[in-house]
């Protein structure tokens, strides 16, 4: 691999004896790993099930290594949200910062959605996630991942983070920031990244990071907690934008992460700053590629947060409520938002949403029809096979699952399937809908989605 000059200099300086270490981890091979989807089952039951060779990551409960020779994007597991796949190190961020039950939460540069299913995961259907990217095209790719997870809890919105700074000043109880950065620590997984870093280095993405960090600190609580992660070994990056916020926003100061072997500290700074309460991960000393993470909390004393008012009208049109009543999925009828025809179950805690760009506000349940209300494929991944009424649970040795999954209709007669809407499950993990007719499912799996 031909590394750039200025890096490998870069990279002496930092590392010195373990350099050469360094470099011979890039003859070491991939490694692969995807994180269990706890919002849907526990690792422990995920392990019953699996047909795949894991090995546990140390320093994630609920991540593994995988062979190269499985599959696992080629799985109905996959496609019924059960695991994300994902690279060990970038595991890290997510699994570090805090989260609690009820958290208001903001995943700031989100796409493609790896840290925002395991923040869901931990809110456990409670509080708000609202998850975010610049892009308009990889949030909408974030918004497929989500509701691939069945996360209901959430707002999926496509803007600049410094942009809406002041929308939610003081906000949100956590807050992660996996900055955009010029991605050191991936060259050895993918060495097309040599030549980006070559076009935008360090010095371009630092001016990036610095005002996305002061955005984050002040729409943060106080009480609050950020994390701030990149994927690059830059100390301009790393341990210079570390010293940016704190001294920019003095109210903020760096906490301890657990600790695991083979997590290095933060690098000293020229300035005479000692950052050891923030964390390297390196290649030539841990399973995974570079990565780079420092959590902070904001001082004062941290207050709940509040629901916003609700409109007082409850009373749903009747085909919905009739649908809703097919069903054990608890909801109030009062966060219901109609818009023209589709139907949104939206947070509580959702603060005012005139002037975002929002992709998605709330749980998208379906869309109201005349006389009649279509169920939409995220409430499907929402809801378990025990809240609703008519389900087609079949074994994952069924050929009919992919056949579904390819959005062919199914012949079902050998199931005892009442008529009308049906939640298709694969071992008990719902997948999507269908509706059966004399034995006939006809297919209702979401097109965009389907096994190609």
């Amino acid at each position: 691999m031909n590394l750039p000059e200025k890096y490998t200099e870069s990279m002496k300086m930092m590392l010195g004896d373990e350099y050469d270490s360094y470099i011979e981890s890039f003859n070491d091979k991939r490694l692969y790993g995807l994180r269990v989807n706890n919002l849907k089952i526990s690792t422990e039951d995920f392990l019953k099930i699996c047909p795949f060779k894991l090995e546990p990551i140390p320093w994630i409960e609920n991540g593994f290594y995988y062979s190269e020779d499985d599959k696992p994007a080629k799985h109905p597991y996959y496609f019924a949200g059960l695991y994300y796949i994902q690279e060990p190190s970038a595991m890290t961020p997510a699994n570090v910062l805090p989260i609690e039950e009820g958290d208001v939460v903001f995943d700031m540069c989100a796409a493609p959605g790896g840290k925002s299913t395991e923040l869901a995961a931990k809110l456990n259907k409670t509080g708000l996630l609202i998850t975010n990217d610049i892009s308009n095209s990889r949030a909408k790719a974030l918004l497929k991942n989500v509701e691939v997870f069945g996360v209901p809890n959430l707002c999926v919105l496509n803007e600049d983070p410094v942009g809406i700074a002041s929308r939610f000043s003081g906000f949100f109880d956590k807050v992660l920031i996996d900055a955009p950065c010029s991605g050191e620590g991936m060259f050895r997984k993918d060495n097309k990244l040599i030549k980006a870093w070559e076009k935008n280095g360090p010095e371009f993405y630092s001016q990036i990071q610095r005002n996305i960090i002061l955005a984050g600190a002040d729409m943060l609580k106080p009480g609050g907690k950020l994390l701030y992660s990149t994927c690059t070994f830059s100390k301009l990056e790393d341990e210079d934008s570390v010293i940016h916020l704190i001294t920019n926003r003095p109210d903020m100061h760096l906490i301890d992460i657990k600790p695991y072997e083979g997590f290095s500290h933060g690098f000293d700074t020229d300035e005479g700053y000692h950052l050891e309460k923030a964390v390297r991960i390196f290649p030539h000393k841990m399973s995974g590629e570079g990565h780079f993470v420092a959590l902070f909390e904001k001082d004062g004393e941290d207050y709940t947060s509040s629901k916003r008012p609700v409109s007082g009208k409850t009373k749903l049109p009747d085909e919905l409520k009739e649908f809703m009543d097919s069903t054990t999925f608890e909801y109030d009828p009062a966060y219901i938002n109609i818009r023209d025809t589709r139907v949104f179950l939206t947070s509580p805690y959702m603060a005012e949403e005139r002037g975002l760009r929002i992709i998605r506000n709330g749980l998208l349940l379906g869309e109201l029809k005349k006389n009649r209300f279509e169920p939409s494929q995220a409430f499907a991944m929402a809801l378990t096979k025990e809240q609703f009424n008519n389900c087609l649970d079949l074994p994952v040795s069924d050929d009919r699952v992919i056949r579904y999954l390819k959005g062919e209709t199914i012949d079902i007669d050998d199931f005892n399937v009442k008529s009308g809407w049906t939640l298709v499950c694969v071992d008990g993990y719902s997948l999507g809908w269908g509706k059966n007719a004399n034995g006939q499912l006809k297919n209702k799996y979401l097109a965009g989605w389907r096994w190609m």
